[in-house]
């Protein structure tokens, strides 16, 4: 999973990648782009990483290996930024109808509901 070292691999996949793979799937959500968007976007990124690795610290360019290790961690993150995003437009935009439920989820009932009274 390391390549180079510890350090390479926290500052540049944990650190840079994974906080631009939360504003990306945050931002995709934002605007309303289907998760398929933001799934392409995450592969752009963990290419960008690799690039990354192997400009800064002499990492293996072509490696399907640490490509596939990094990408996985990108795509988990920004699914993470796309549901916890995607949840918070559920609930206020249509809050007579969502709840959340969670910071990556919502469920129906609206605020009447979650107060435990039924109209």
């Amino acid at each position: 999973m390391v390549e180079v070292s510890r350090g390479d691999f926290t500052l540049v996949t944990l650190f840079l990648g994974g906080g631009a793979a939360w504003l990306t799937g945050r931002s995709v959500a934002g605007t309303w782009r289907s998760y398929r968007q933001a799934l392409i976007y995450a592969l752009l990124l963990g290419c960008v990483v690799r690039f990354f690795h192997f400009a800064l610290f002499l990492g293996t360019l072509l490696s399907w290996h640490y490509f596939l290790t990094d990408t996985a961690f990108l795509i988990a993150v920004a699914t993470l930024g796309f549901r916890s995003e995607r949840a918070r437009q559920m609930a206020t935009r249509y809050g007579w109808i969502y709840r959340q439920s969670g910071p990556f989820g919502w469920v129906e009932g609206g605020p009447a509901e979650s107060l435990g009274t039924r109209a």
